[in-house]
């Protein structure tokens, strides 16, 4: 196989390895029942005039399962990182105590699991189409590689190996979120 070929492979190997990890990242984001640093990403603190993560600007701990407590570097800011949860509409309000704030995850409903579960189906569909659209994009150089005096039987075994990768992404997508809705569901 050639230079040409690989390159094609690897491509298409790297595309889609960079959607699995961003469904990852996004069920992160996702609540299940347990309290988690990582519900909070996302949520932005007006500090100084500058949209900034409250992962930037406080230490985020989960004492226990159902807490979380957030102690801003500067007690200045505890009200903004308040007002900045609150905006987010996560299902928690922070009690502010002090230079900290402490937020109980309160237990989540079947309707509500029901809606997550849905929300993260759609990122994992998410996540299929863009493995779908880098295979598309690589077949496209793959089926141009004829041009670039590449044989035949060359290209048909490029395509055939993207097609097993593509299966095997799509698998890992499916399990993935397999993980994530058995999180969710559980009581």
């Amino acid at each position: 196989m050639n230079d040409l070929s690989k390159a094609c492979i690897d491509e298409a190997k790297q595309t889609m390895q960079s959607a699995i990890n961003f469904l990852e990242k996004e069920l992160g984001k996702i609540r299940a029942s347990k309290a988690n640093p990582g519900m909070l990403d996302g949520v932005k603190v007006d500090y100084y005039g500058t949209p900034t993560e409250i992962s930037q600007v406080a230490n985020i701990n989960t004492p226990d399962p159902r807490t979380i407590v957030i102690q801003p570097w500067e007690k200045t800011i505890v009200g903004a990182i308040n007002k900045a949860i609150l905006d987010a509409n996560l299902g928690f309000t922070p009690r502010h105590e002090g230079d900290i704030l402490r937020i109980i995850v309160p237990p989540l409903t079947e309707e509500r699991r029901k809606e997550l579960s849905k929300a993260a189906k759609a990122e994992a569909e998410n996540s299929k189409v863009n493995i779908r659209n880098a295979r598309r994009n690589v077949m496209d150089k793959v089926k141009k590689l004829k041009d670039k005096s590449v044989p035949e039987d060359e290209v048909k075994q490029v395509e055939k190996e993207i097609q097993e990768i593509t299966d095997k992404f799509i698998a890992e997508c499916d399990k993935v979120y397999g993980a994530k809705e058995k999180e969710i569901m559980t009581v």
